[in-house]
């Protein structure tokens, strides 16, 4: 079991490794969500947001959680990358011909990606509070929200890494990741809520389990641990089901993938 767990941290290191040689693609992974869509998006919408219809102080208020969980799916739908890029190479045939367990190859991967990512949602919310939105459940809400993330995110990253083992080529699973993050997003009630959309838009957001992880963490953002409750109660059930599907699929993938 020793070896195991040092196998893992070896191989979650090359991750960190890899990931601070690229200095500029770790900058605009960081940036993009605070700046063009809590900044960018949130301010000029702040005026056409109904506070009616939101139901939060300002559209800045009502868009941090939306921000939060988007952040959370583009890192997971993306953690498959550089999986992608190793086996391209070749240097994930050599990676899984060595006397070490294959399944810490996935597990290194899937702590870098949740550990890189809540970093990225505690920077997003910090960002946030310079904005007024100061977490109304406090810092045990904040921790609530990292749960929420992770447990998204786990499904999101076995996408991703099934897709990587499956698709022929790098363009192949930029098309099928384009694809799956833009509907995500607006058939969820990250940008407005489910009340505003048009009805047929709403009935599919309620399919989509990120529509469940952004109305749990928005009460933890906005009102009250008793409003909270029952939906961080939902939330995590859904997130449960979705996590053990996608697992499940890529699981599958990744013995097929391996022969």
């Amino acid at each position: 079991m020793a070896h195991y767990w040092q196998e893992i941290e070896a191989l979650t290191l090359r991750w960190v490794r890899r990931l601070s040689r690229e200095k500029f693609s770790m900058l605009f992974t960081l940036v993009q969500p605070m700046l063009f869509w809590l900044i960018f998006f949130g301010n000029l919408f702040q005026r056409a947001a109904d506070v009616q219809v939101t139901q939060a102080p300002n559209y800045i208020s009502f868009l941090a959680a939306g921000v939060v969980v988007m952040t959370v799916l583009n890192n997971g739908l993306a953690g498959g990358v550089d999986l992608l890029f190793d086996k391209e190479n070749g240097f994930l045939e050599r990676l899984m011909s060595a006397p070490i367990h294959r399944s810490s190859v996935i597990l290194s991967r899937f702590i870098f990606v949740m550990t890189i990512t809540s970093l990225q949602v505690l920077v997003i919310l910090g960002i946030a509070f310079l904005f007024g939105v100061h977490p109304a459940t406090g810092l045990l809400g904040v921790a609530t929200i990292l749960l929420i993330g992770m447990l998204f995110g786990v499904g999101l990253t076995a996408i991703s890494m099934a897709m990587a083992f499956s698709v022929k080529s790098h363009g192949d699973f930029f098309s099928v990741l384009g694809f799956l993050s833009l509907p995500m997003i607006f058939l969820s009630s990250a940008l407005v809520p489910l009340t505003a959309m048009p009805t047929w838009m709403s009935v599919l957001a309620q399919f989509n389990p990120m529509t469940w992880a952004i109305d749990a963490v928005r009460p933890l953002i906005l009102t009250n641990w008793g409003d909270a409750l029952p939906h961080v109660g939902m939330a995590v059930v859904v997130m449960l089901i979705f996590d053990a599907l996608c697992l499940y699929g890529g699981a599958k993938a990744f013995r097929r993938a391996m022969g």
